[in-house]
């Protein structure tokens, strides 16, 4: 006996040994009899098989070696990986294979809208590749009727082990009208399948362009999804190829897939649907590849950019599956045909110059039509952004860029790639809008015939110009964020119910934001809006949290109120002051407790006085700051007429000093609140400060969007189909717009923020003459009295006329009042074109 042997020989014979083992198996027997003693013997089972299928799972994906029969081919490779786990699939799959429920709700979702629409008038035909055990055609009953809703279903696989799986799930469900075909994806065609069609027109080119029109079957089908199947075809261009061409023109496409990839190989891709989380690390990318690789499962990132280059893209989203403790990068994908040989047509109506914008010609075509004798010369035509990108796109035969493949053009394209944009951090910083709408409707006195440029801002005064029912509505606004926001609203009125938007807008919580997201939002919401509410959505209107109002940059201010208010033990006066039902009431709250806390010196000394603050939570920048410490500095106690005189803003920020900058900031916060405070009732009429005190609004105290009334208003059909939204610069698209084609801008305090020394006041002002026609109306807010720039726009063709100021002390300008002046500013002469560099 060898000598380790002998020694364990003589540890267990050892009596010590043997009285210390009994005790532990007494403990093993007594745990077993009781689990199975109050256990039910269905769970003990389901543990069991559970336990063995993943046994199993595991030996057959990391240990069993493929080798198959030695042919080579790739039904060999895959009948060598699923045959010994085909029974098991499904049951080891769904922690594994995640988001393919929300590729099919996307899908659906579109399917439906195309139904809904016209679109597609007869019942749809859906094509599954690699569609294994049918699993996720029995998944989208929760979703379609299936065996009503399609007029067939075919399920395409070429594992023969899979295909009786799924052969018998439809068998057992009764789904007359799904087909499983066991065949190779590359040579699959619906002609051959759909009676009724001539068979000399049945002709099928394997891998051809998409250009070439004749490359198609002739049946098509409306619906085409991928579960996790192109990474595991090793030839996947003609694969892709071939799905291209078995693609209907009106037809849908969903893919879902892991991958990996660097950010430096899409950085400059104009087409893609979004770009949040899409890159990689490298040590990421190493890994999966390389573990996947094990299986035959290639992640190269080509696959999915041939993907997207061969389809338009509609959606597209990167995620991570949390699979114990590790994060597998998948992608959904929503594609449709590029439909290149009119594309060129559809961009050219869209940017048609003899509009009042080259964003939406194609509403006006007709007209235009009918009325040559009003068109322009040439030299006045200008281009979009959009219209510039379209043609490089075409002249190289890449897609578009997603916003022409959307269901509605309501989002203008941008770069998202673009510094000016990404210097947001995908954060918006305003979650609700300080304009006082009243008192817009009362300035401008909206009609049908005027077409208004405004700043988007969390988009509620947007909401307010749509129910007076302009000609058209352009949203303007750098920050993509805010623009998202707006989609997100616009979306909601498209498809919701009065009900689920006051609980995301009046409530801010919502108990299936995500369900909504998937299943109703998505057609209505352009690809980079979708994905970033798929990615914060969830989050920010979790029933759980604090909701949307604590989200943004100005959560930062909502947040610091309600510290402030239970640190003080003013927080219960904070809530009493929103249930207020008369203004004595209010003002008595206001005097006694609240006002000590929100009006202290100390506070606007240290905190709100900060430039970061006042940046980062109010969005004040600093231009803004220097107009409030300066109209300080001279004192508030002029009479209208001498104030006119003077101008407010000229100097630099901070350059009071820091005691006088903290009294001025100080000051402002009592010329904005005391009259609030004294003359609107916060409970009834003034949501605006009702939701900075309890996080969300009331049934009585709302925003008008969010009214019953307005709902049906702007639910109707085409009700805000005359709203675009632009993610730009002002000037920018002030600059592109056509001569005389904008009858109201609201520019907010937006010329706050310009430098007194610089250009860029001047040549917005320019700009802004040039767009607008003779009588058109500019309406300013200013957080100075008299803002510097009133002279540059009475310099270049304007009329400037203060309608409402903080003059004298105490005065409300409205139930904002958060401004010092508001303006309006009226066309009454042209600009030269060569004053602002021709045409």
């Amino acid at each position: 006996m060898s000598s380790p042997t002998s020694s364990l020989y003589q540890h267990l014979t050892h009596p010590l040994t043997q009285a210390s083992t009994v005790p532990i198996l007494l403990v093993l027997f007594l745990l077993v009899w009781f689990f199975f003693s109050y256990t039910d013997l269905s769970v003990a089972r389901k543990l069991q098989d559970a336990t063995g299928h993943y046994v199993q799972f595991a030996y057959s994906c990391f240990f069993k070696p493929h080798t198959g029969d030695g042919t080579g081919s790739q039904q060999d490779a895959l009948e060598s990986f699923y045959k010994s786990q085909a029974a098991i699939y499904d049951a080891t799959r769904t922690t594994l294979l995640q988001g393919r429920e929300d590729m099919l709700a996307l899908v659906a979702a579109q399917v439906k809208h195309r139904q809904a629409t016209g679109q597609s008038p007869q019942k749809p035909i859906w094509v599954d590749i690699g569609g294994g055990t049918g699993w996720n055609i029995e998944h989208m009953g929760t979703q379609i009727d299936v065996p009503n809703f399609f007029h067939a279903v075919y399920l395409v696989d070429l594992s023969t082990s899979l295909c009786e799986i799924a052969s018998k799930r439809f068998e057992r469900l009764g789904w007359k009208n799904v087909h499983v075909v066991c065949e190779d994806a590359r040579v699959f065609r619906l002609s051959e399948y759909e009676a009724g069609v001539d068979d000399s027109v049945r002709d099928f080119s394997i891998g051809q362009s998409i250009y070439n029109e004749d490359a198609r079957d002739v049946v098509g089908a409306d619906l085409l999804t991928m579960s996790y199947s192109l990474s595991m075809i090793p030839e996947f261009h003609s694969a892709v190829d071939s799905v291209t061409n078995l693609l209907a023109p009106n037809g849908i496409v969903g893919v879902v897939d892991f991958y990996v990839q660097n950010g430096v190989e899409f950085s400059h891709r104009n087409y893609m649907g979004g770009a949040i989380d899409r890159h990689c690390m490298w040590i990421s990318r190493v890994f999966w590849r390389t573990w996947f690789e094990l299986d035959r499962v290639n992640l190269e990132s080509s696959r999915r950019d041939y993907m997207e280059y061969k389809f338009g893209t509609i959606l597209s989203t990167n995620r991570r599956a949390r699979v114990v403790g590790f994060r597998i990068p998948y992608y959904i994908f929503v594609g449709c045909t590029r439909r290149t040989g009119t594309m060129l047509q559809e961009v050219a109506q869209q940017d048609a110059a003899v509009t009042e914008s080259p964003f939406i010609s194609a509403l006006d075509l007709h007209s235009q039509t009918l009325n040559r004798r009003n068109r322009r010369s040439s030299s006045t035509e200008r281009r979009s952004k959009a219209f510039d990108t379209a043609v490089v796109n075409l002249s190289a035969s890449l897609p578009l860029p997603a916003a022409y493949y959307q269901n509605n053009k309501t989002r203008i394209y941008y770069d998202h790639s673009l510094p000016k944009h990404k210097q947001f951090n995908d954060e918006y910083i305003y979650a609700f809008t300080w304009e006082d709408s009243r008192t817009d409707a009362r300035l401008l006195k909206i009609t049908g015939d005027d077409v208004i440029l405004a700043v988007t801002s969390a988009g509620d005064n947007i909401l307010s110009y749509a129910l007076e029912r302009p000609k058209r509505i352009h949203a303007v606004d750098l920050n993509p964020a805010q623009n998202n926001l707006l989609e997100l609203k616009v979306a909601c009125f498209r498809t919701l119910e009065h009900e689920d938007m006051w609980k995301l807008f009046g409530e801010g919580k919502h108990p299936n934001f995500q369900k909504l997201l998937l299943e109703q939002l998505s057609p209505h919401l352009s690809s980079q809006a979708f994905d970033y509410w798929l990615h914060v959505g969830p989050k920010t209107f979790d029933p759980t949290g604090s909701g949307l109002y604590f989200t943004g940059g100005s959560r930062h201010a909502l947040q610091l109120i309600a510290w402030l208010g239970s640190l003080l033990g003013v927080r219960t006066d904070m809530r009493r002051l929103c249930e207020a039902q008369t203004l004595a009431e209010q003002r008595e709250i206001w005097t006694k407790r609240v006002r000590k806390v929100l009006l202290s010196q100390l506070l606007a000394y240290f905190v709100i006085g900060s430039e970061r603050f006042l940046w980062k939570a109010l969005g004040v920048p600093g231009e803004q700051r220097a107009m409030i410490e300066e109209d300080f500095k001279r004192g508030n106690n002029a009479t209208p007429e001498i104030e006119k005189e003077k101008s407010s803003g000229t100097g630099q920020p901070g350059a009071v000093g820091a005691v006088k900058s903290g009294q001025a900031i100080w000051n402002y916060g009592v010329q904005t609140l005391d009259p609030v405070a004294n003359d609107t009732l916060v409970s009834a009429d003034n949501h605006y400060y009702l939701v900075c005190l309890l996080g969300h609004y009331t049934r009585r105290c709302h925003p008008d969007y969010l009214s019953p009334k307005s709902h049906a208003k702007l639910s109707a059909p085409t009700a805000l189909d005359n709203l675009r939204i632009h993610t730009d610069e002002l000037a920018e698209v002030f600059a592109r717009m056509q001569p005389e084609a904008l009858t109201i801008a609201v520019l907010m305090d937006s010329m706050d923020w310009f430098n007194p020394s610089g250009h860029e006041a001047e040549s917005q002002v320019l700009a802004v003459n040039r767009a607008l026609k003779i009588g058109g109306r500019v309406l300013i807010r200013s957080s100075g009295l008299s803002p510097w720039y009133m002279a540059v726009f009475e310099a270049n063709g304007f009329s400037p006329k203060r309608v409402a100021a903080r003059l004298p002390e105490g005065t409300c300008t409205d139930r904002v009042n958060m401004y010092a002046s508001t303006w309006i500013c009226t066309k009454v002469g042209q600009v030269a074109a060569e004053e602002f560099g021709g045409e």
